[in-house]
C-alpha cells in the first residue's frame, strides 16, 4: 500500500488513495496484457486498503451484518499494460447520499510513462448481508464515507 501521492502525475483529481502494482505474468491473457478480470482484482483490493482505516472494514460490515455491494461499474480501457509494468492505482470516494448509494472513482496510471490506461466508476448500495437486500446505511458506514469524501470535496 501507498499513500504518495504522486504529485507529478495527471490525477483526474486531487489526493488519490494509491497502491502500486508491478503487473505479473499470470496476470496477463492470450494477448499478453493484463487481463480484464484483474483489474477488478486491484479496484477491489484498493477498495478495502481505502475503507479500512477510515473505520468500515470486513469486520465492522460482518458484525453490523451490512455491506456496501457493487451494482455498477463503468471502465473505459484506454490502453494496455503487460507483465513487468509498475502501475499506481488511485482512487476517490466520490459521492454518498449518506442512506442507501456511494460511488467511487479508480484511475490507474503506468509509471514509465505516466499513461493513464483505465479509468472506472463503481457505484455500490448498501445491503443486508442475511437477505441481500438494500437496507440504510448504518451511522458508522455514514463517518466512514463522510472522511473519505473530505479529500474528495476539498478539490
Amino acid at each position: 500500500m501507498s499513500q504518495q501521492l504522486h504529485s507529478d502525475l495527471d490525477w483526474m483529481h486531487p489526493n488519490p488513495f494509491t497502491l502500486t502494482i508491478r503487473v505479473a505474468s499470470e496476470d496477463t491473457d492470450r494477448l499478453g496484457h493484463t487481463n480484464n478480470v484483474v483489474y477488478l482484482k486491484w479496484f477491489e483490493d484498493i477498495s478495502w486498503r481505502h475503507i479500512e482505516p477510515l473505520g468500515m472494514g470486513w469486520n465492522v460490515q460482518d458484525e453490523l451484518g451490512k455491506a456496501m455491494a457493487i451494482v455498477r461499474t463503468e471502465i473505459d480501457y484506454l490502453a494496455s499494460s503487460y507483465a513487468g509494468d509498475e502501475l499506481i492505482l488511485g482512487t476517490w470516494m466520490t459521492q454518498s447520499d449518506q442512506k442507501l448509494n456511494s460511488s467511487r472513482m479508480f484511475q490507474l496510471i503506468r509509471l514509465a510513462d505516466h499513461k493513464t490506461l483505465v479509468k472506472a466508476l463503481s457505484n455500490y448500495v448498501c445491503i443486508d448481508l442475511k437477505t441481500g437486500k438494500p437496507t440504510r446505511m448504518p451511522k458508522v458506514f455514514c463517518e466512514a464515507h463522510a472522511k473519505g469524501l473530505a479529500s474528495w470535496q476539498s478539490r
